[in-house]
């Protein structure tokens, strides 16, 4: 029944709105060839049911493509062909950029709530997969904070890793960032991107892409990329391109990693900022205290109250914003505390930088400049401000702009290992004797003696003591603690600013 299934995926796209009705033979005609069909018909009286999810007619066509000998059934052989059949309904970049284009004469808002549903409705956003994702709140001395265990991002199949490991890499696309990655078809070391369209914007007089975050940690997660394949770099033009998005787009918020590793992101080789439609913890904490800095009196700054080590800069006049931010920048660059362990250098190696966020509330811009240090010592190889040894049964990972904001991004192994958990502390076995979670033995002896563990209640224990865990990671991550001690290092730094 291949022509009932083409004929499902053809009529899908028409009705999502990314085909049009013109050109339903044209893509009728490009999955034939796809699939290898050299005749079309329905069978049986007509077409399956309109009703059924795209991913159960993509895994029905890919199951067909896979017993015709097209295709391997591999989880990465089955994304790269699924994506391919996407490819054949999704129109071209002219159009799609057009279309934006189009909405962004009438709204900001208007051309990024079609666009998000756009990258849904393609494919490039497997909405199936981030439904797996595991979200909750968790109340902690700074508030709510959100907590997520990440589940959309594939598993590797054993034979995709040997397979890729034959394979050699072309060095095209020359990162998972760049714009070439647009109708790329990809391979075993890279995702397939037929489906994928960004739409072009400039920044501080520069061109940058405006796309989607594919895994989706929080509502619409963009990703705004520099056009050329260069590296991430934190300096006064970063400033002035964040607060240019903001004024393009005024509902969203944009932030980017820091520019070193171990308090940088995933990918520092290429320019790219993050942001969304999404209020974040950090951005809900209010000032602890207020700072006047000489020469910028119009500016409204203070400490944020917040784990990490945060300076808000608030006002009316963008340009004075982007000046004390890197003028804040400069100061922190070039500082030595060493009764607070803050060393600009060691070895040659640079340590201090900064994470910056920017928005627009209540008429004015904003800008958060979070204070970031990747010095490493013996007893911390992995980063003295990174998550300390005893949490990493729970975090492990570099803290980036997304936990910086109050999201933590949980490893997959959690769901499992929380079921197991909570199943040996209702069975009352000793959880060092389970080797899959012994890990977390010492963390649950400290936190169960406070509660009374009922099947009804173990859950929002576990998503409770994660929450506080994940608040004790971001402090950890704070190069001035929120002691009295770190309160006053804090202010030796603004006072040399």
């Amino acid at each position: 029944m291949i022509g009932n299934l083409i004929d499902e995926l053809v009529r899908y796209g028409i009705k999502s709105g990314i085909t049009d009705e013109e050109d339903r033979i044209y893509s009728t005609n490009t999955l034939l060839a796809i699939l290898g069909v050299s005749d079309f018909e329905l069978e049986q009286g007509g077409s399956i049911p309109e009703s059924r999810s795209l991913s159960s007619i993509l895994e029905d066509i890919t199951d067909y493509a896979i017993s015709s000998g097209i295709t391997e059934d591999t989880s990465a052989s089955r994304d790269l062909f699924d994506t391919k059949l996407m490819g054949a309904l999704t129109p071209p970049p002219s159009v799609v950029r057009a279309e934006f284009a189009a909405k962004m004469r009438i709204s900001p808002k208007l051309a990024t709530d079609w666009y998000y549903s756009f990258s849904q409705a393609t494919n490039y956003i497997r909405t199936d997969r981030i439904a797996r994702d595991v979200r909750w709140k968790a109340d902690t001395d700074y508030g709510d904070i959100d907590i997520t265990i990440n589940l959309s991002k594939p598993e590797k199949d054993p034979r995709d890793i040997a397979r890729a490991g034959q394979t050699k890499s072309s060095g095209y696309p020359a990162c998972l960032l760049c714009k070439e990655n647009e109708g790329y078809a990809g391979t075993l070391c890279h995702p397939a991107r037929q489906n994928h369209r960004v739409i072009p914007i400039r920044l501080g007089g520069e061109e940058y892409f405006l796309q989607y975050s594919p895994y989706v940690y929080y509502n619409e997660h963009c990703i705004i990329f520099n056009s050329k394949h260069t590296p991430m770099l934190i300096d006064r033009r970063t400033f002035d391109k964040l607060l240019d998005f903001v004024c393009l787009f005024p509902h969203y918020t944009a932030g980017s990693n820091a520019d070193l590793p171990i308090v940088g992101g995933s990918i520092l080789s290429h320019d790219h900022f993050q942001g969304g439609c999404y209020e974040f913890a950090m951005a809900r904490a209010p000032f602890e205290k207020m700072i006047v800095f000489d020469g910028f009196e119009n500016v409204t700054a203070g400490i944020v109250r917040w784990p990490l080590s945060v300076i808000r800069l608030q006002g009316t006049d963008r340009a004075e914003i982007s000046g004390l931010s890197d003028k804040i920048l400069n100061a922190w660059r070039g500082y030595t505390d060493e009764e607070s362990f803050i060393l600009v250098e060691t070895d040659g190696i640079r340590h201090n930088t900064i994470t910056p966020i920017a928005r627009r509330r209540n008429g004015l811009y904003e800008m958060d400049l979070v204070l970031r240090n990747n010095i490493t010592t013996e007893e911390c190889p992995l980063g003295y401000y990174h998550p300390h040894p005893e949490y990493h049964h729970i975090k492990k990972e570099n803290i980036g702009l997304i936990e910086v904001m109050g999201l933590a991004v949980l490893p997959a192994r959690l769901k499992t290992e929380m079921q197991q958990l909570s199943a040996a502390i209702l069975a009352g076995k000793d959880i060092r004797s389970i080797p899959e979670i012994a890990k977390h033995a010492d963390w649950a002896e400290k936190f169960l003696p406070g509660y009374e563990v009922r099947e009804d209640n173990i859950d929002s224990i576990l998503k409770k003591e994660i929450g506080i865990v994940f608040a004790h990671v971001l402090e950890c991550s704070g190069v001035y603690k929120c002691t009295t001690e770190g309160r006053a290092g804090f202010m030796r730094f603004i006072e040399s600013v």
